[in-house]
C-alpha cells in the first residue's frame, strides 16, 4: 500500500512571523517520520506506507509553525491494494506526453 499526500502549511495573519522560516520549520518536522518528501513552491509532496504516518507527519508540520494562526491543507491519495511511488505517477503522465511534464 502507498499513501501520497500534498501538504500545505503556512502561518496566517501574523505580520511579525518570518514566513519562510516557519515553512522551513514545518518541512523540518517531517524528518521525524518515516516519509519521503519533496518541497515545491505551493506544497510538499509526502509519500508513506500508511495513513497514520501521513496524518502524524502533517500534524507535526502544523504544530511546528510558531504563529497565532496556521493554515493547513492535506490532500491524500491512498492506494489500498498496490504500491505506486510518486515518481511512477509522473512517469505515467510523461509517457503519454512523450516528454517531461514541465514547460521547456
Amino acid at each position: 500500500m502507498t499513501v501520497t499526500a500534498a501538504l500545505t502549511v503556512a502561518p496566517l495573519d501574523d505580520p511579525d512571523v518570518d514566513f519562510d522560516a516557519e515553512i522551513a520549520a514545518a518541512v523540518e518536522a517531517l524528518d521525524d517520520f518515516d516519509v519521503r518528501y519533496e518541497t515545491h513552491p505551493m506544497e510538499t509532496t509526502i509519500e508513506a506506507d500508511d495513513l497514520e504516518t501521513v496524518f502524524a507527519a502533517a500534524r507535526a508540520a502544523t504544530e511546528a509553525v510558531d504563529a497565532s494562526r496556521t493554515y493547513t491543507q492535506l490532500t491524500v491519495d491512498h492506494f489500498r491494494e498496490s504500491d505506486l511511488a510518486v515518481e511512477e505517477k509522473v512517469d505515467r503522465v510523461e509517457a503519454h506526453l512523450d516528454r517531461p511534464a514541465r514547460s521547456e
